[in-house]
């Protein structure tokens, strides 16, 4: 088939995380792919966007402007890139600063040619979905129930939902705290999501030796703490996991939110089998029962969870168990077969 992809691309963000983990295995399965990706000075006013590599996929074609961080305003897309194409499917991830009147165009124009359009929504309340009226699309795919339950209730008939898809298993050799337990955080999360880990640490120090390694791509945090060592870089997923393998405990900060959100971040590192502790926000609430990730309430919980994770084998074995089984059956190529599969019922 021929597959187009409008989305953030080689980006530093979830949306462009889901697009990567599906294009590439469409193109394994044989498929054509075309990505339609936005300008990077216009994406880059996002705080979340950065580009990861210097060079990219000649499918990948820049053509459209995201809307202003400030004011939601603008946005453009530049049809002469897209329309000479025909697509049998045409996924469309959609997210707040997408340019929601400009992809109604052009979803009409691409329809009028044949494809069937999917649109995978990204946005965490039903306000940020300003598109005049989401039957302009064939089916939309959301990542659990409660994006159908909070959000789109009224379109339960046109709902399918697919999980966000995982980083195939790669798991690493290393023996637990071989040489040094070792903690490792990535990213560029708010200063304010790593209280919790170096205060727990800081209770922890005078029992273990450890060292917390972070790798920051925005400015380093502003702790000095003897076991603290930290990184200013921006990681490819091969990179991450060359890290979380040489590491114990995969330390992943996140913040409260009432949006409903997923975590990309916890996607795309489950499959390195690198136990991870998360706080209770609503990025994990949708996990099964059976947890991939050891999920924390406060500081005091922390400390006892991370004890339990250096100490316990057992524990600490099913959580690995557990997150392996979780990426199995939710692994990259499965997602994208059931993409496949959606659109060869529509």
């Amino acid at each position: 088939m021929n597959i187009g992809i409008f989305s953030r691309w080689n980006a530093t963000c979830g949306i462009s995380t889901h697009a990567e983990l599906l294009g590439f295995e469409f193109i394994k399965m044989g498929h054509s792919l075309k990505v339609f990706a936005p300008y990077i000075e216009t994406a880059n006013k996002w705080w979340h966007h950065k580009i990861m590599r210097n060079s990219e996929e000649d499918f990948v074609v820049r053509c459209y402007s995201e809307l202003d961080p400030e004011t939601l305003s603008g946005g453009w897309i530049d049809e002469d890139k897209i329309l000479p194409e025909r697509f049998d499917l045409f996924i469309v991830e959609s997210y707040v600063s997408i340019p929601y009147k400009h992809v109604e165009k052009i979803v009409e124009k691409v329809k009028e040619k044949g494809a069937k359009v999917i649109v995978v929504v990204h946005e965490g309340k039903r306000e940020d979905l300003r598109y005049s009226n989401l039957s302009i699309f064939d089916t939309i795919v959301v990542f659990d129930e409660r994006y159908l339950k909070e959000m789109l209730y009224d379109y339960k008939d046109r709902v399918s939902i697919i999980p966000f898809p995982c980083h195939p298993v790669k798991g690493s050799q290393r023996k637990f705290a071989e040489d040094m337990l070792t903690f490792f955080s990535f990213g560029r999360q708010p200063i304010n999501e790593y209280e919790d880990y170096i205060n727990a640490l800081d209770r922890l120090h005078s029992k273990y030796d450890f060292v917390y390694k972070i790798v920051r791509s925005d400015g380093l945090l502003p702790y000095d703490k003897p076991w603290l060592k930290q990184e200013h870089m921006r990681l490819r997923t091969e990179k991450v996991y060359e890290r979380l393998h040489s590491s114990d405990i995969h330390l992943l900060p996140k913040g409260k939110t009432s949006y409903v959100v997923v975590s990309s971040t916890l996607f795309q590192c489950l499959g390195s089998l690198v136990p991870t502790v998360v706080p209770n926000t609503r990025h994990f609430e949708a996990l099964p029962d059976e947890k991939p990730v050891v999920i924390y309430d406060n500081v005091e919980d922390l400390k006892m969870k991370l004890e339990l994770l250096i100490e316990d084998e057992g524990f600490r074995n099913k959580v690995i168990k557990a997150a392996e089984k979780y990426v199995r059956e939710n692994e990259s190529e499965k997602i994208a077969r059931r993409f496949i599969d959606l659109y060869r019922s529509l």
